[in-house]
């Protein structure tokens, strides 16, 4: 009885050394090197004067004039309203930028195979377009339309966060499990039917995911943007850092900190309870 005859050949074929030739993963490392050595070797770094004596002299005199921060009533109800403010123009330019990204993701996706996607390139280009633009750019473009206050910066955040989660949400979308879709398409189900009850359902963690970390990213920009007058505790901090009230802009930057530790503590716990 002869045996079987076995294959010489292993059935799959091992990556190349990390040093060799066709390992694009060295190409890539080198090149990473390469960019951060021009970067030292382009850019004026004067790191002797930033670690010298004098510099943390004049860094300790600057701290030291925050302290004490300013808790008197009347101004904390005025810092009370303006992280309310904040926090509304977030959370509301957040949503907005959510439901836009999401309709948007759709042309920019192709969801199978067979998919046409012909508004797939234009739809991309338009996300890169809001993603490029700053908030900080969009404000102060919409302050011409919108006037000063929270509005045009509400408006600044969902424009440039959904360029942000629009891209994120298509990619979602082309690689969620194709067994599914596939599963009811075979069936002659139609594209709608086959999104809201294969496609949406696998990937809506990752999307709710995605969404609360931008929130977390646009309590920080919401800050910024009322330094151009959008409103929140950056219209506040830029008033009194000009005015040199640096005990008052102690407080304020205090609340920026719970502001974002809060959000942060709810959007963990959230997305804890989404991926159990």
């Amino acid at each position: 009885m002869t045996r079987p005859r076995q294959a010489t050949n292993p059935p799959y074929r091992l990556p190349p050394p990390i040093f060799d030739a066709r390992c694009r993963a060295s190409w890539f490392t080198l090149a990473a090197i390469g960019l951060v050595v021009a970067s030292f070797w382009s850019l004026d770094l004067q790191w002797a004067q930033f670690l010298s004596a004098d510099s943390a002299r004049s860094m300790g005199r600057f701290v030291a004039e925050f302290f004490p921060p300013d808790t008197s009533p009347a101004f904390l109800r005025q810092l009370l309203a303006a992280t309310w403010e904040t926090l509304a123009m977030s959370a509301l330019g957040t949503l907005l930028a959510a439901a836009a990204g999401l309709l948007l993701a759709l042309p920019a996706s192709r969801r199978h195979a067979g998919d046409a996607a012909r508004g797939r390139a234009p739809t991309r280009w338009l996300l890169n377009a809001l993603r490029a633009v700053p908030e900080l750019v969009w404000a102060g473009l919409l302050l011409i339309s919108a006037g000063l206050g929270p509005f045009a910066g509400t408006l600044a955040l969902a424009v440039h966060t959904t360029g942000v989660l629009g891209r994120l949400f298509a990619e979602s979308l082309e690689n969620a499990p194709p067994g599914p879709a596939a599963a009811l398409r075979a069936q002659g189900v139609g594209v709608l039917p086959v999104l809201l009850y294969a496609t949406l359902p696998q990937v809506l963690p990752q999307l709710v995911s995605y969404t609360l970390y931008r929130w977390e990213n646009n309590i920080r920009a919401a800050a910024v943007l009322g330094v151009v007058g959008a409103g929140g505790l950056g219209q506040l901090l830029a008033f009194h850092m000009g005015l040199f009230h640096m005990g008052k802009t102690a407080t304020i930057l205090g609340a920026m900190l719970l502001l974002v530790a809060l959000v942060d503590a709810l959007s963990y716990g959230a997305r804890r309870g989404l991926t159990r």
